[in-house]
């Protein structure tokens, strides 16, 4: 634990498990205020101020903010975090489902982000930092409406820090391989043979594993910090080096 994100106001969505509960607990065990928006509390209540929001709907966005206004004056640190999978081929994917996973992942990340920019800019150390997906930057089987939602989510990044640069409002996002979450145990749970499918995602990664949500949070908290000023538009991979490596069978 440091004092890294002392007096910093950190909002994260998606903070009641997973991923966005170990990026809120990271910031707040280095000193920042936080504020957790999901649809419900999950674990979230030692390390941040619970506040409902679900991202696919625009009128819960503007009443989550309009709350969190009530709260905080600045927003130092957007963690865009929260978001929802799918599984299965173009041929498999509904329509439905296409609207579904394109509205809360894009669109939604869109919509927080818009919502979080007037209190952005109060702060002297502005920075937004996306989760993204090794899905955007490599083709997984069986994952069409989600990667396509994943790749925009890197565009958006880029962006999104092309429009805010000027401003001082830093964009970033994290590409992190399979990681060890409830929603990939989710995920394992609907297979056939859910230890074999576990042990042909944790192969498929160089390291031999998946990621931890401790280590995704980790370069998250490294692109939020105010000490990486010079670090806006980069894509970070974090995937036991799925993305880079090609070794030896």
């Amino acid at each position: 634990m440091s004092d890294e994100f002392k007096g910093l106001v950190a909002v994260v969505t998606g903070a009641g498990s997973g991923i966005g509960l170990a990026v809120a607990q990271h910031f707040h065990d280095n000193g920042a205020k936080v504020y957790g928006l999901d649809l419900q509390e999950g674990s979230m209540s030692p390390y941040a101020h619970f506040i409902t929001c679900d991202i696919g709907d625009p009128i819960s966005v503007s009443a989550a903010f309009a709350e969190l206004s009530k709260q905080t004056q600045v927003i130092d640190i957007l963690a865009n975090n929260a978001g929802v999978g799918a599984t299965g081929t173009v041929e498999d994917a509904k329509e439905e489902e296409w609207h579904k996973v394109l509205n809360i992942n894009v669109v939604g990340t869109s919509r927080v982000s818009a919502a979080a920019m007037p209190l952005l800019r109060k702060s002297k150390s502005p920075a937004i930092v996306n989760t993204c997906s090794i899905a955007a930057t490599a083709g997984l089987p069986k994952r069409a409406i989600y990667s396509a939602s994943k790749g925009a989510i890197m565009s958006l990044t880029l962006a999104m820090a092309a429009d805010h640069v000027k401003e001082g409002i830093r964009v970033n996002c994290v590409n992190p391989g399979t990681a060890d979450t409830p929603w990939v145990g989710r995920l394992l749970a609907q297979a056939q043979d859910p230890q074999a499918e576990r042990a042909a995602l944790e192969a498929r990664q160089p390291m031999g594993r998946l990621v931890s949500a401790q280590e995704v949070a980790s370069a998250i908290a490294y692109l939020a910090s105010p000490r990486q000023a010079s670090t806006t538009g980069t894509i970070l991979a974090v995937d036991g080096g799925m993305q880079g490596l090609r070794l030896p069978k």
